[in-house]
């Protein structure tokens, strides 16, 4: 049997759909393929409490999905981060007008993101290098790149 959606994504941020047919499908699983988002990102929108099977919140991505299921996914917009400049210690192996190269700390986050959005060597940069950085990377990661 296959999987086919019977609608389209209503309304952004939610996502509903009918389970036209299904073979007994993880919930996780079957969104992934029948949504833009992906796996891992379902896992833990259900894990938050974002979607309902038949109009009941469900927490469980082992769910079942069965032909006749109705699934609604709440998926919150993305906040973008406001970057700070911070006054962190860089060991700094070279810099020039246009090159900076620094010698990352284990353990330091690169990029602001949930759960770090200070302390990072982005908010280092920003404060060392004030308004001389460019855009690539875009504003999340700014003239920034690493390896």
């Amino acid at each position: 049997m296959s999987n086919e959606r019977v609608g389209d994504v209503i309304n952004e941020p939610v996502i509903e759909l009918a389970v036209k047919e299904t073979s007994g499908e993880r919930v996780d699983s079957w969104l992934a393929q029948h949504s833009h988002l992906s796996r891992n990102r379902i896992q833990k929108l259900i894990e938050q409490g974002a979607l309902s099977l038949n109009d009941i919140p469900c927490t469980n991505k082992k769910a079942t999905v069965n032909a006749g299921d109705w699934l609604r996914l709440e998926v919150p917009t993305v906040e973008p981060f406001t970057l700070i400049p911070e006054a962190i210690p860089l060991d700094i192996l070279y810099e020039d007008e246009s090159l900076l190269v620094v010698n990352k700390p284990a353990g330091m986050v690169v990029h602001p993101a949930p759960g770090h959005p200070r302390g990072t060597l982005v908010n280092a940069i920003l404060a060392h290098c004030g308004d001389q950085l460019t855009g690539v990377g875009g504003v999340q990661r700014p003239g920034i790149v690493h390896r």
